[in-house]
């Protein structure tokens, strides 16, 4: 009890960074509106007798285009904080280092939060249109998807947190031009799972190089 021990675990040393950063394409959002989370939910209570005798609703386009941004509680558009994260943390296999320690070493902190879902949101700067995609389901059926698109041009201040005994702010800074060129954000970037994007949500850091 009395013994002297040596102290392994450091405290932990995290620092922050603001970045400007600056849409090179579009960025496309499709948010899951209160709407559809009614539906479903209403769908999942009602169980096997759900679909019988239900006709199929019309399409409100308008509604979709508004349900499909996320809006903070002050009434501005925003990106998902986790959506920068995530394309940091995924441009971290681009380099090797292990996505499992990026995940506790790197965050993007909130200015606000979506006044539906609570997520965390970084402002952007920028006009949304409406613009509507012919998709399939997974069914198979075509489909048309209405989203909000933020021409190319868009813009966000990004406050990233790291952990400085893991990255230097010169990692934190080219790590972001990576997840900027080869990972991207929103709806058809670069690294969607479900293909090889459309090209659009790249970005680049104002001032970079």
């Amino acid at each position: 009890m009395g013994s002297e021990q040596a102290v392994r675990v450091t405290a932990p040393n995290f620092k922050s960074a603001e970045f400007k950063v600056v849409g090179t394409a579009p960025y496309v959002q499709l948010a899951f509106g209160e709407k559809a989370r009614n539906v479903l939910r209403a769908n999942h209570a009602a169980g096997s007798t759900a679909k019988k005798g239900k006709k199929r609703e019309a399409k409100d386009f308008d509604g979709l285009f508004i349900a499909a941004q996320h809006i903070s509680h002050e009434g501005w558009s925003g990106i998902p904080a986790s959506a920068f994260r995530h394309a940091m943390v995924e441009a971290c296999t681009l380099v090797d280092f292990h996505k499992t320690k990026a995940k506790k070493a790197v965050f993007v902190e909130p200015q606000g939060f979506d006044r539906s879902e609570g997520q965390p949101l970084v402002r952007i700067i920028g006009e949304p249109r409406h613009v509507e995609h012919t998709v399939r389901n997974a069914n198979g059926q075509p489909d048309i998807r209405v989203r909000a698109m933020f021409d190319a041009g868009w813009s966000a201040t990004l406050r990233v947190t790291f952990d400085a005994d893991l990255f230097t702010l010169t990692d934190v800074t080219n790590l972001l031009m990576r997840a900027g060129m080869q990972v991207g954000v929103g709806e058809g970037r670069p690294s969607s799972k479900n293909g090889i994007g459309m090209g659009w949500g790249t970005f680049e850091i104002e001032g970079g190089k």
